[in-house]
């Protein structure tokens, strides 16, 4: 990089910084720092929750598989688009009524109002303990390109990739507890505007240009790089199983559902993150991968891209580049910081120690817990060496433990806290014990198969046979609308009124 390029990308980060700060001087309690004060529009969300959901882990990851795949790893966003417009239809309007009567600020708070807190307590720790695992893996993504791009050499002693790690992480912790989820949501916005401009207008034409254009691109590697089809069907199951069911648990979607002004709004959200997620980046990233792959053949496929990066982009467009992709690990580490925040503090700590702590305290704690998870994260990262496999080996673990019994709570009136309990331990369980010991499982199946199915056998089994069943599956009402009815269960959940047809 030059000087010019150094100047950019630092001018970039100090006014980044510079919204957090920003933020930290108006944010007044719980709600404004982790769900923006309700009072986000669409648009902003749309875009924080596809910046969130692809981000930099899965851009890097994403042109690492492109640099193995080709065309047919663009599967892997499709994802993405199932995912978030299955949410919008039958997910938001449900969540988004039960937030306007009783002011939900986390994912656990939806499940406590179906299962009482003992459940909620449980989901608490095991979604904390995910989005730990997706900070370090984001935190990875951005010493790897920092090591690739930014960092020249050895650094006081340490190696590119370790010195990026601490610098990165620090960048990163520090400027989410300062700023909350509004500073987070806006920046996202902003982010990944610089990211689309960066691709769109730089990176990719760039990158072409170098490999002789699409022609060149095609000549230069084998036709399975451009076939759709070209993919193993069991890897399309485990990135399916994976990734579709994290909708429907993910801690930093249902902030943003609550941050959203009304149902109309979050809804407008989710529909727009599902088409930037797919065509539009799966496509980009993969095209950036395949020009890697030429022009590096020899390379570690996630260091593809951030070597593709410094060779051909020219001094200045490097430095826009670079801070998009910055930009992009940004937005997801600082979501995944306040996930994991939002979880200890509010779902835990404070029910149990601050229950009648002021607002301000409880802020300066939750600040305080953002930076000892941002440190636990970095450490993480060191230990890791595969972005992607890291992102969706803790994708595995929350989905295994939360996506069953979160599913009953929305459809199935013989749902119990008993069998909820039951299914997120041993879903969970089975999951985190598969894939610490690196078992060698049937057919290459991903360890979260093996969980999920035990979370719904135990979770079926263990609910049929305890009381306190508490909802109503969703089911056509006498008027033809669907509806969600919440039957009398006053210790365990609050009752819901009919709904509109999504």
């Amino acid at each position: 990089m030059t000087l010019l390029d150094y100047l950019i990308f630092a001018l970039y980060m100090v006014a980044v910084l510079a919204v957090g700060l920003w933020f930290f001087r108006r944010n007044k309690d719980a709600e404004d720092y982790y769900v923006g004060g309700r009072s986000v529009s669409g648009m902003h969300v749309g875009l924080s929750v596809v910046a969130t959901d692809v981000g930099g882990g899965f851009s890097i990851g994403l042109g690492g598989v492109g640099f193995l795949m080709g065309l047919a790893g663009s599967w892997l966003l499709f994802t993405g688009l199932v995912g978030a417009w299955l949410s919008a239809i039958f997910i938001i309007p449900r969540v988004k009524r039960l937030d306007s009567r009783h002011g939900m600020l986390t994912y656990p708070d939806f499940l406590r109002h179906t299962y009482g807190d003992r459940v909620a307590a449980v989901a608490a720790v095991i979604s904390g303990i995910g989005y730990l695992g997706f900070t370090g893996g984001q935190i990875l993504a951005g010493a790897k390109l920092a090591a690739g791009t930014v960092v020249e050499g050895p650094v006081l002693g340490l190696s590119p990739l370790h010195f990026s790690l601490i610098a990165i992480g620090f960048f990163i912790v520090v400027y989410t507890m300062l700023g909350g989820l509004k500073a987070v949501i806006y920046t996202d916005t902003v982010q990944w505007i610089i990211l689309l401009v960066g691709l769109i207008f730089f990176a990719i034409p760039f990158a072409l240009q170098r490999v002789g254009g699409w022609q060149g691109l095609r000549a230069s590697l084998p036709d399975r790089y451009f076939d759709l089809t070209a993919i193993d069907p069991i890897t399309l199951i485990n990135w399916f199983v994976t990734i579709i069911p994290i909708w429907l648990v993910a801690m930093t979607l249902y902030q943003r559902i609550y941050a959203c002004r009304d149902q109309r709004e979050a809804r407008k959200a989710w529909f727009t993150a599902g088409l930037f997620e797919y065509p539009i980046m799966a496509f980009m990233g993969v095209i950036l991968g395949m020009c890697a792959r030429v022009l590096f053949p020899e390379a570690e496929p996630e260091m593809g891209l951030p070597m593709l990066i410094k060779s051909v982009l020219p001094a200045g467009l490097m430095g826009i580049v670079v801070a998009a992709y910055f930009s992009a690990i940004m937005s997801t580490a600082d979501s995944c910081l306040m996930a994991s925040s939002g979880n200890f503090v509010n779902d835990l700590l404070q029910r149990s120690r601050l229950k009648n702590s002021s607002d301000r305290t409880i802020i300066r704690i939750s600040q305080v817990a953002t930076g000892l998870i941002g440190v636990l994260a970095v450490l993480l990262a060191a230990l890791s060496e595969d972005v992607l496999g890291a992102i969706l080996h803790a994708y595995a673990f929350l989905v295994s433990g939360l996506f069953v019994p979160t599913l009953g709570a929305y459809f199935w009136r013989r749902a119990t806290p008993a069998g909820a309990l039951s299914a997120m331990l041993l879903g969970g369980g089975t999951t985190l014990t598969l894939i610490v010991t690196g078992l060698d499982l049937p057919a290459g199946l991903d360890a979260s198969i093996f969980g999920i199915s035990l979370s719904a056998i135990v979770f079926v089994i263990v609910s049929l046979i305890t009381p306190g069943g508490s909802v109503v599956p969703l089911e056509e009402s006498a008027s033809g609308a669907m509806s969600l009815n919440v039957l009398s269960t006053p210790k365990l959940c609050a009752p819901v009124e009919p709904e509109e047809a999504p």
